[in-house]
């Protein structure tokens, strides 16, 4: 929640800091987007076993990572495609990104919404502890 929310902030302030002229906050924005990158990294496996328990956190986490491998790739090709087609229509160059920094603060408003919407599985769903052996056998439980 607070990724999602520090984002939407800080996305939507680094145009005004451009706009300002303040080198410093303009920096200081994007040094805390980065770290807020590595965090979820690293925060991601921990988060995914509290959702849905520690048995599925390498399936569901390899499918996460292909999601975020594609958004690595299609990412930067939409950026460019709205910075160059700002820059066609009269944009100048150093306000041709506003947009897409708007537009990423929308996505993560979304992501924020979406991930109030995600609720732990139900313990019907859960599975059980079983134990194998019979009598008089040492009794394992998997």
């Amino acid at each position: 929640m607070c990724f999602f929310a520090l984002g939407t902030a800080l996305y939507a302030l680094v145009p005004l800091t451009g706009r300002a002229g303040s080198v410093a906050l303009f920096v200081g924005c994007f040094c805390i987007i980065l770290s807020m990158y590595g965090g979820g990294f690293a925060t991601i496996p921990a988060y995914l076993a509290d959702v849905f328990g520690t048995k599925y956190v390498s399936a569901v986490h390899g499918r996460l990572l292909t999601a975020w491998s594609a958004a690595g790739v299609l990412g930067p090709v939409l950026v460019n495609y709205i910075r160059q087609f700002q820059i066609d229509h009269g944009i100048p160059k150093n306000q041709a990104y506003n947009i897409t920094m708007y537009i990423m603060a929308v996505l993560l408003v979304i992501a924020f919404f979406a991930n109030l919407a995600v609720k732990p599985v139900a313990d019907r769903y859960h599975e059980r502890a079983m134990t194998v052996g019979g009598p008089g056998d040492r009794r394992v439980t998997v």
